[in-house]
């Protein structure tokens, strides 16, 4: 009998039993593949790896002779494969050889870097060595931090500490001299606006190093990504070389595909919990990613109450540091059965190899699928993935292409580090370390005009020795790795800080009426106050939630570049986009139950975007057909930058779209996508590369929904402005069918 075949015939019949099972697929299992080094390691390492019983794969040892040889190695294995030992091994190597040698490992989250310090300190006294590995961080007791930066070898952090730390770069003189090696973990986390903030704070740590003599060597580990080589060069500002045939054996994997729309007497929620219940009682141990913390909280405790003699947990941001461990100890030793998490669990977490996993919710790229059921079957044992689907544009692609989800490629990560928003706060950053020379700019990429804002603003002065900051207040305390804007607004309660928002982000999610989610507890907006910069709100549980309406205008400044093809134009270039939060709509398990109108500021900025122009062919056929011609632009606008996530690694909430019957700019029909950065961070310029499979993606997701009007889907949009009018699905199908046979030639023969 083939694996699971009992189990699955149960599910259909006692938990889906209103069709929602709409696919399956088993893929292989995978035997392992085995390499050998060119010289053994040390003996430390060596009898470290036989008393364990540890062959290494043929990707590891690939990885070990590149990094051995001083290249900059991104490793670009899936989940499991090993990556951490692939880049452990050498660094302690090195560091065993040469005694003064250090590394520096940085992780995205705090919970990581104390993961990998457990495991860093247990492989260590195996080994019988002490290299004085430490986190170092906001959590780390002042009284100590003087013992790490005197004796630490081996330091691991974050890029909000290290953004902090570097301007006391006198202080860390014996690490930075001996600095041969820095480790980036998880390093597809990294893209857009945040990313290239790390870009740039990384260029600014090599210039900082190169100031004490040192040259260190990078090494990347990532989950697959589809442009390893373009992104390691963009982040770090070096060639890289990658690692990417995986050789680490896998048992067979079963993808089940959950439509829950078709059940209609259930919510999603309660979909999942009665799934995860199901699965703990059939014996699996099974983890359920849900995509927010309120829904982690309810499902873990609706499976519990299920199943009160099994142990089934809730994990998000927000715990304790203790609590998160216990949690993972738990189900490491697999004493906890069940858990409910966000994406919290996706990174690189110890917390062993499960039975099954749920995904509630396409996660936002195909990378984050493949993370998330890597969670299950390690090794060569069989595993159970489930992909649960809502109603929207990409669940529902997937829903309607379940196979395409497990082979298409996985998406470009995309940053830039020559924004010119967050290019001079990094120069700023630098100037203040200690003067930036006109010859260090390269290292930035950067003209001397780049430095002209900050010496408008008289914070920086050109010496003899280069630019030196001016400013009052030391520039990493303004300068936010997650935002560009420099306005922040404090979301309040009582009195109470709830957290931060940056002001274009407030205006998205703090207007008044607005209901928000902290620490899994509901808060509804009852004022924005703009003046003090603050939002006020109360406490207050609500079974609704609010969607912003947002109306757009963009203005068309200059073409980069633009190619032709079948009656289409497409042109890419700088563009002014006016913003303006013009309402809200509430909504109750996936139904608009009314519109409120606001009166709020317009947000104005000038970034990168796309547009397609139009001839007049096809508009012509298109109404004698009786089509609406302006609803079939409005209806394929929506639906590229529903789908434009699938080609880019971004949200669906980092572009935003006009279209028009009537452009002055083009002077006729247009269809603009944008990015919602100032400045722009690839995204657009990666589109205009991919737009032969991106619109046939957004073809697929029209012509491919069962709707006859149109619906959230495939072509309304939560955010729309004009409320999702005009709209006409039939002529948006017919004009992305359209384009799609115009670019895809295009890309098949260039």
């Amino acid at each position: 009998m083939r694996p699971f075949e009992e189990l699955l015939s149960r599910l259909a019949t006692e938990v889906a039993d209103r069709g929602q099972l709409v696919a399956r697929f088993t893929l292989p299992a995978r035997e392992a593949r085995y390499g050998e080094l060119s010289r053994p390691l040390p003996p430390l390492l060596t009898d470290y790896l036989a008393r364990n019983g540890i062959r290494l794969y043929s990707h590891q040892t690939e990885a070990i002779e590149r990094i051995r040889e001083g290249e900059e190695v991104a490793i670009v294995t899936p989940t499991a494969s090993g990556k951490t030992l692939a880049f452990n091994l050498p660094v302690l190597e090195r560091l065993i050889t040469e005694r003064e040698a250090t590394a520096l490992y940085l992780y995205p989250l705090k919970a990581l870097t104390n993961d990998q310090l457990f495991k860093l300190r247990a492989l260590q006294k195996e080994i019988g060595l002490d290299l004085q590995a430490h986190v170092y961080d906001g959590d780390t007791p002042a009284h100590f931090r003087p013992h790490i930066r005197a004796q630490a070898r081996i330091l691991l952090t974050n890029p909000y500490a290290l953004h902090r730390y570097l301007p006391w770069h006198g202080k860390w003189r014996r690490f930075l001299q001996h600095l041969s090696f820095v480790v980036i973990d998880e390093a597809h986390q990294y893209r857009g606006v945040f990313g290239s903030h790390v870009a740039l704070l990384l260029r600014r740590l090599r210039r900082i190093a190169a100031r004490y003599g040192a040259n260190p060597q990078f090494i990347l580990s990532s989950a697959t990504i589809a442009n390893p080589e373009e992104f390691g060069e963009r982040l770090v500002g070096k060639p890289f070389s990658v690692v990417r045939e995986n050789g680490a054996p896998q048992g067979s994997r079963t993808f089940l595909f959950w439509d829950t729309a078709r059940d209609r007497a259930r919510s999603p929620t309660q979909q999942a919990a009665a799934l995860l219940a199901f699965l703990v009682r059939e014996g699996l141990q099974t983890l359920c990613f849900t995509p927010s913390r309120r829904m982690a909280e309810v499902v873990a405790s609706e499976a519990q109450a299920a199943l009160p003699g099994r142990q089934i947990v809730s994990y998000r941001a927000g715990y304790l540091p203790e609590e998160r461990r216990e949690i993972e100890r738990g189900l490491r030793e697999r004493e906890i059965h069940g858990a409910a998490s966000t994406n919290a669990l996706e990174l690189g977490v110890d917390i062993g190899g499960l039975d099954a996993v749920i995904i509630v919710g396409y996660p936002g790229t195909v990378n984050s699928v493949w993370q998330q059921a890597g969670r299950a079957g390690r090794g060569t044992r069989s595993a159970l993935v489930v992909v649960m689907g809502f109603e929207n544009p990409l669940d529902r692609y997937f829903l309607t292409h379940p196979k395409e989800l497990l082979t298409r490629p996985h998406e470009h990560a995309i940053i830039d580090p020559q924004n010119p928003e967050i290019l001079v706060r990094h120069l700023m950053c630098a100037s203040a370390e200690f003067p930036l020379r006109e010859e260090e700019l390269s290292l930035f990429h950067a003209q001397m005009d780049a430095l002209r804002p900050l010496e408008v603003a008289r914070l920086v002065q050109r010496a003899p020795v280069g630019w030196i900051y001016q400013g009052r207040v030391p520039p990493v305390q303004v300068v936010d790795l997650n935002r560009l804007s420099d306005r922040t607004i404090r979301v309040e309660c009582d009195g109470e800080l709830l957290e931060t928002m940056d002001y274009e982000r407030a205006l998205r999610e703090a207007y008044p009426g607005a209901v928000l989610l902290h620490r899994g507890e509901t808060y509804v907006v009852r004022e924005l106050d703009l003046n003090r910069d603050r939002a006020l709100c109360v406490r207050e549980y609500v079974d609704y939630y609010t969607d912003p309406l947002v109306q757009e205008d963009v203005t068309i400044l200059s073409e980069i570049e633009t190619r032709s093809a079948g009656g289409f134009r497409l042109g890419r270039g700088r563009v002014r986009v006016s913003e303006q939060v013009v309402g809200y709509r509430v909504r109750q398990r996936g139904r608009t139950l009314q519109y409120e109108t606001l009166n709020l500021p317009p947000v104005e900025f000038e970034t990168e975007g796309l547009w397609i122009v139009f001839l007049q062919e096809l508009e012509t056929k298109l109404e004698r057909d009786g089509r609406d011609w302006g609803g079939g632009l409005h209806g394929a606008e929506h639906a590229l930058v529903a789908i434009a996530p699938l080609q880019a690694m971004c949200d669906r909430w980092d572009l935003g779209g006009v279209s028009t019957p009537f452009h002055p700019d083009v002077a006729g029909p247009v269809v603009i996508v944008h990015e919602a950065f100032p400045g722009g961070v690839g995204i657009a310029a990666k589109l205009f590369s991919l737009a032969g499979s991106w619109a046939s993606a957004a073809q697929d997701l029209v012509l491919g929904c069962p709707c006859e009007r149109g619906c959230p889907s495939c072509v309304l949009s939560p955010r729309c402005g004009n409320q999702n009018r005009p709209m006409d699905k039939g002529a948006a199908g017919a004009i992305l069918a359209a384009l799609a046979r115009a670019f895809s030639t295009t890309e098949r023969n260039p």
